[in-house]
């Protein structure tokens, strides 16, 4: 999934992920199975907070801690949500207040725990703070609480768990405005629902309360059918720019292209996207992407984005998204089967769950005929151009499985990038070895069919059993270019197909190109905002007469640090060509002021072409590749 967001390493799109998994199994430490009941009052707001109740049932152990999840699946960083959570009070029977211990960020331990009646506690939201931390929660990951207008509820920053019951029922009822309306795909209680401002949802284990965000907003859901599955779509768009409706249409002609492109692979009934339109203000979300839910997706983009582009990237933001509905969701080994909120273990095939998922995100389009192949060529040396700046030489398997620490971390990204690389070459070896008839949706079918939801592999299994489905070249290929440290030489695999590298002017943004931004930070220099060394510069800043190295000082007269370039990149998105910009750079010693129209930037970027003495063989394979 793409991720438009500034954060203290890179100015770039950093990526972002998938939620899945749960906890294992459940040990018996309450009197009955009665559900967890939790209460969240979004009507009495006070600072900015939010009042969540959680009542447990009766407990039969002393020992009970409580916990706020410290990572959530797909996010692939310690958050510690714990860390937005205030004024925390356990209570017994007789509303006696009971005496708590903080372990850690996310941890409280609770004495005399056959005692425990309840906990009470404040919520933050994360939206707020964004730019004061150091490691912001990312903004599709996060929460917001806009008193009476707008609430993100990412119920894993309000409602926690209490040890070994995340296996058990969970019915949280939502005190509301009744001006707003819930969308999510959590299940409704039935009962009485006349009461509107009052919302009752069941869960049956944690990980699905963890799973199904909600967002309130004024305006209801707008829904359309993909095949048999009901999608609704929520928009909140502070200023009105956006509406539901608005997007509609393009939205449901990308789905319907996607569930033709799947076929028979279908997991799901609901589909909920969530789209959160950022006005970019100092309180405000600003880490643009999405992140993933089985059946639901939480988007966020800046309000000021064009129609033009905002439909674009929801196309390709919301159809990786979907595509997750193949994995991990049908197939997922052990780790996220059995996910742990506060100590998790990694999968080492994030190749798959985030490379395999971004790669039919584009090539779908071009087999559906909603983008030609000179766009998904560009897309793809993109892909190849973006992945230098990772480390190349780094096992995809090691990196996956011990993501969350460095150098790993750094890389993450890069499931993206060459992520969506190796799933390409793979695709194109397997259309090679039988014939033109099975590539890697092929793979993913018979995967889903293997496994499916509720079957999960074991880590160290899935190649093996890939390779025993397929061919013994798929074994060299995972062994030298996967598991292995081997650079993978797309060139052998453009070949196959008729294809070669070129060189093209293509049309970019002004600070970004795509996912590549032009401008970095300098954190040990006062988040001084510099032009990056050593890339390909667009017109925007060659026609000014920058340089990589340059430093910003100001820009149309106001000074500029990290937190001042936020709003400049937002206010680019609506620049026309004869806009005029003044700028004052530091290049060495010399501070220099530079004048002119931003212009229509362009790039000098290589691409993929024909060649112009294809064989049959080559040409047969390419159609196999795009076309089938």
């Amino acid at each position: 999934m793409k991720i438009y967001t500034i954060k203290k390493f890179t100015l770039g799109i950093v990526t972002i992920l998938l939620v899945y998994g749960c906890g294992g199994t459940k040990t018996l430490v309450t009197a009955d199975n009665s559900p967890v009941l939790a209460f969240i009052d979004l009507v009495n707001i006070v600072d900015d907070k939010v009042e969540v109740i959680i009542n447990p049932g009766a407990f039969i152990a002393d020992a009970v801690s409580f916990y706020i999840p410290k990572t959530v699946p797909g996010t692939y960083s310690e958050d510690n949500y714990g860390k937005y959570i205030e004024n925390f009070k356990a209570f017994d029977y007789n509303g006696k207040e009971l005496t708590v211990s903080k372990k850690d960020d996310n941890t409280w331990s609770i004495s005399n725990g056959k005692s425990l009646d309840k906990v009470t506690y404040l919520v933050n939201d994360t939206y707020d703070t964004e730019r004061e931390v150091e490691e912001a929660v990312f903004s599709p990951a996060g929460t917001n609480i806009a008193k009476g207008e707008n609430y993100m509820l990412n119920l894993h920053g309000f409602v926690g768990y209490f040890n070994d019951l995340k296996e058990v029922p969970y019915e949280i009822t939502i005190t509301k405005p009744s001006k707003l309306k819930a969308t999510t795909s959590l299940i409704q209680k039935g009962g009485d629902k006349q009461d509107v401002s009052l919302d009752t949802f069941v869960a049956s284990r944690y990980f699905e309360v963890i799973d199904n965000p909600i967002m309130y907003s004024k305006h209801a859901a707008v829904s359309f059918q993909v095949n048999d599955i009901t999608v609704n779509l929520s928009v909140y768009s502070p200023n009105n720019t956006y509406t539901a409706a608005s997007l509609k249409e393009r939205m449901e002609k990308m789905m319907n292209a996607q569930k033709a492109f799947l076929g028979d692979i279908n997991s799901t009934k609901e589909y909920n996207i969530l789209l959160y339109l950022s006005t970019l203000e100092e309180t405000d979300a600003s880490g643009f992407g999405a992140l993933e839910h089985h059946t639901s997706t939480v988007v966020v983009l800046p309000e000021a984005m064009p129609i033009e582009r905002l439909e674009q990237t929801m196309v390709d933001v919301v159809s990786h998204e979907f595509f997750h509905i193949v994995t991990p969701l049908n197939v997922h080994s052990k780790e996220i089967q059995y996910f742990d909120f506060n100590d998790p273990k990694m999968s080492e095939h994030l190749w798959m769950y985030e490379g395999t998922t971004e790669y039919f995100a584009n090539i779908f389009q071009i087999q559906q005929g909603l983008i030609d192949e000179e766009e998904f060529y560009a897309r793809i040396m993109d892909k190849v151009s973006n992945a230098k700046s990772f480390d190349d030489e780094m096992s995809f398997t090691s990196m996956s499985k011990y993501i969350l620490k460095e150098p790993f971390k750094a890389n993450y990204a890069n499931v993206y990038e060459k992520g969506t690389l190796i799933n390409m070459s793979l695709d194109i070896l397997l259309k090679k070895l039988s014939g033109g008839k099975n590539g890697i949706l092929w793979l993913m079918k018979e995967l889903s069919i293997k496994y499916g939801k509720n079957s999960p592999f074991e880590d160290a299994e899935l190649i093996d059993e890939i390779v025993a489905m397929t061919y013994p070249e798929v074994r060299d290929f995972f062994d030298t270019h996967v598991i292995g440290d081997t650079p993978i030489d797309y060139s052998e695999y453009f070949s196959m197909v008729g294809l070669a590298t070129t060189t093209i002017q293509q049309q970019s943004g002004y600070f970004l190109n795509g996912e590549v931004p032009f401008i970095d930070v300098d954190e040990e220099n006062d988040n001084a905002i510099f032009v990056r060394n050593g890339i390909e510069l667009n017109s925007f800043f060659t026609d000014l007469g920058m340089q990589g190295g340059d430093v910003i000082k100001e820009i149309n007269g106001t000074a500029i640090n990290l937190e001042a370039i936020r709003p400049v990149i937002g206010q680019s998105f609506g620049w026309t060509p004869d806009t005029e910009i003044s700028i004052k750079i530091k290049r060495g010693e010399e501070v220099l002021d530079l004048k002119g129209k931003v212009g229509a930037p362009l790039l000098n970027v290589k691409t993929i072409a024909p060649i112009d003495d294809a064989n049959e063989e080559q040409l047969a394979l390419r159609n196999a590749w795009l076309k089938e």
